[in-house]
This record gives structure tokens, C-alpha cells and sequence, in this order.
């Protein structure tokens, strides 16, 4: 199927121009257009900067606009601005000028909507940046995306009744190391069924099973701001974060695609025609479950 590409400073897009899918899909943690003035201010070479990155989701997505569905991406690294956080979830550590606030695990953590930190916990910056540069990253790129993100929802939702965004992120292998011989290699977080009906759900879950792979729901991993903001799903709108072991398909150390990336971007291109599909025949029957 034919599609447009829409390039904006914070977000790429592809459109299909025949678009029936009810399904959005996302990515907004594989952006690697590195701002020069990040790489001169960090203390991080460019490859530890990348290890936040979730790098190469973007392109096992590329099927998705020929199956009927919008795809969106970030151009802007995670480790510059994260667009899975509210942009409310200011670091005091980080961020001049900013009073001390209730307690939240990600922004203690180094992991606000503006980084401290990378994979490891690793500092980015030796010093700490202006509220007037944070706010900055926050309108010119933060709030373009998530403003396209919202309005391909609304457009599934009116042409289909129902909408379906499957946020897409990749996960350390070593994340997984506390799961033992069984680990799961896709981990999808509904919040818990929050963000997204059961039977859609179970829905994605089989569309990877049937690819052989082992899949566990909300641990580690249970859904961050995206899900939990796009997910309604009495109102008929789904969201689903769906984590990627990064050893299916790249060299993580270096950064770079393993002799496994073709074989499972195939894997990959299937699963998304799957859940394609649910905005076709299966819409109007999940969304009433």
C-alpha cells in the first residue's frame, strides 16, 4: 500500500493513503538525531548516550503504513528528551530553579521527561541545565509529537469506532536476567488492564506466540505515560507498550544489527500485519468485550 512521509523537527510519519487500519503504532524511544550541542555538553561518548536509545524499533515498524496503520516515530534521542513521561516530570537534581516534589520512583531515578541519567545510571552532564532550556525540548518537541500522537488517535477512533496505538520499546537483555531459563522475550504492559481491554491483550500476545516467542505481561514492565494517557478503554481506545528483548535482533554492545535482524524483521512484519488487522474485522467485536 502507498504512504506519505511527514518529517517534523521532533517525529517522522507514515501515513498510508488508504489508511483503514484502526491501529496507530509508536515509537518514541528510537530517535537517534543526536543535537550537536548534547554531544559537546555531555560527558558521555556517543555510543554510552545510545544505550538508552531503543535503537532500530523504527525500522521493524516499517511494515506497518502498507498494513493500513499510521506509523510515528521520534527523531530526537530518549536520552535528550523522553516522550514516554509527562511533561511535568521535572528533575530538581538536574533542572535549575526547580523546588523539590513529591516523590516519584522515575524522576529520583535520573529517568524524568528530561534525563539525568543513561542505562547504568550513568550522569549525562557534569552540570545541570536552565528550567528555561528544559521547557524549551518540552514545547518544541515534546508537545508536537505527543499533539500528532493524539490527533492519529482521534482519526482511528472516528473512522473505525475504536483505536488500537501499540507503543513500541526495546529492553536490555540484562533486564531480564532475574526470570532464569524461561525469560520472556516481548513483555507487554497494559497497566495491568488499565490502558487496554483483555481480549485486546491477549489479542497482541497471540500475534507473538504464534511466532514461537515467549511473552509475559506487566513485569517488568507494566506501561508508562503513553499507555497510561492514551488507554481508555471504555471509551473504546486500547494502548498497548510492547518491550522487544534487544538480543532478537541486535549487537547491543556495539549498537548495531546481529546476523538475527533480518530474519526477525520478518518475524516482525507478520506480527504487525496481525495486529493491523484488528482495526479491520476484529475492531468492532473487541471494543465491545
Amino acid at each position: 500500500m502507498p504512504h506519505d512521509t511527514v518529517t517534523a523537527p521532533s517525529y517522522r510519519l507514515s501515513l498510508p493513503q488508504d489508511g483503514a487500519a484502526a491501529a496507530v503504532f509508536s515509537s518514541p524511544h528510537s530517535g537517534a538525531d543526536y543535537p550537536a550541542e548534547m554531544l559537546h555538553r555531555s560527558v558521555l561518548d556517543a555510543r554510552a548516550l545510545r544505550s538508552s536509545e531503543d535503537a532500530f524499533v523504527e525500522h521493524l515498524l516499517a511494515p506497518a503504513p502498507a498494513q493500513g496503520a499510521a506509523l510515528i516515530a521520534a527523531r530526537l534521542p530518549r536520552a535528550w528528551l523522553d516522550l514516554n513521561r509527562s511533561p511535568d516530570e521535572l528533575d530538581p537534581a538536574l533542572i535549575e530553579g526547580l523546588r523539590p516534589v513529591a516523590r516519584n520512583a522515575r524522576v529520583a531515578a535520573g529517568l524524568g521527561v528530561i534525563p539525568r541519567v543513561v542505562s547504568g545510571g550513568r550522569a549525562i552532564y557534569a552540570g545541570r541545565l536552565t528550567r528555561v532550556e528544559a521547557q524549551a525540548r518540552i514545547e518544541q518537541h515534546w508537545r508536537p509529537y505527543h499533539d500528532r500522537l493524539q490527533a492519529l488517535m482521534d482519526d482511528a477512533h472516528r473512522r473505525c469506532g475504536v483505536a488500537f496505538l501499540f507503543d513500541i520499546h526495546s529492553m536490555p537483555h540484562e533486564a531480564l536476567e532475574h526470570f532464569g531459563a524461561r525469560k520472556p522475550q516481548v513483555v507487554l504492559g497494559d497497566r495491568h488492564g488499565s490502558s487496554a481491554g483483555r481480549e485486546v491483550t491477549a489479542a497482541v500476545e497471540a500475534a507473538f506466540a504464534a511466532e514461537g516467542l515467549r511473552v509475559a505481561r506487566n513485569a517488568p514492565f507494566a506501561g508508562a505515560y503513553i499507555a497510561q494517557t492514551y488507554g481508555r478503554p471504555a471509551r473504546g481506545r486500547h494502548a498497548v507498550q510492547i518491550e522487544l528483548d534487544r538480543a532478537l535482533y541486535m549487537d547491543e554492545a556495539a549498537v548495531r544489527p546481529s546476523a538475527d535482524f533480518d530474519a526477525f524483521a520478518g518475524l516482525m512484519a507478520r506480527v504487525i500485519a496481525r495486529l493491523a488487522a484488528l482495526g479491520a474485522g476484529d475492531a468492532q467485536r473487541l471494543a465491545a468485550e
